[in-house]
């Protein structure tokens, strides 16, 4: 299988259409999941954002340094997309409903669709730093590099925003397990974050 710095390669230095299509093809599902996140589950505007993301990220091709991986240079123009979206889109953000008193998360076919809904409660900056924690699997200083913030804000970031949705879910009864949730535990993938 042909890397990503290859097809980079490829399509900076003569324009491959198909090299481009295999880099989208590759990392689409990941990046709007992202996007999904940060748009705390409104899919339109994620996958708007998400085509943005690929012209922009074609646009820019020659830009991307080598120095990083790929698809940390693409989740920053996402979440730069995102920003920018929110910026030109100030309105009041109607909160999503909550879920049905009860639902368990664990083991509900609608656990991702309840993540959505949860990542309402957190500010955006707290969403893109959970979300590239959880969901994309990322370092600490990768996610810094990613929202352009100091390593202890990114960290501060993940805390805060687990602590809300901690209490969301205990305040609204749901039953959630101690080894994904205890203040301070980390998955195993995160104790070489810090």
């Amino acid at each position: 299988m042909i890397s990503d710095m290859e097809l980079v390669a490829l399509v900076t230095s003569s324009d491959d259409q198909a090299a481009f299509q295999l880099l989208v093809e590759r990392h689409q599902a990941a990046i709007r999941g992202f996007l999904r996140r940060l748009a705390a589950g409104d899919y339109g505007t994620a996958d708007d954002l998400a085509q943005e993301t690929f012209l922009m990220a074609y646009r820019k091709m020659h830009t991307f340094k080598s120095t990083g991986s790929f698809v940390s240079w693409l989740h920053t123009i996402a979440y730069r997309q995102f920003l920018q979206f929110t910026r030109k889109h100030a309105r009041q953000q109607v909160m999503a409903e909550p879920p049905e008193q009860g639902h368990d998360p664990g083991q509900s076919i609608d656990a991702e669709i309840l993540t959505q809904r949860l990542m309402a409660f957190v500010s955006p900056e707290e969403r893109a730093c959970l979300t590239l924690a959880y969901a994309a699997g990322m370092s600490h200083p990768e996610i810094g590099k990613v929202t352009d913030l100091p390593l202890g804000t990114v960290k501060s970031h993940i805390q805060r925003g687990k602590h809300k949705l901690q209490r969301w879910l205990k305040d609204h009864d749901h039953s959630i397990s101690k080894d994904k949730t205890r203040t301070g535990a980390a998955p195993a993938k995160e104790a070489h974050r810090a």
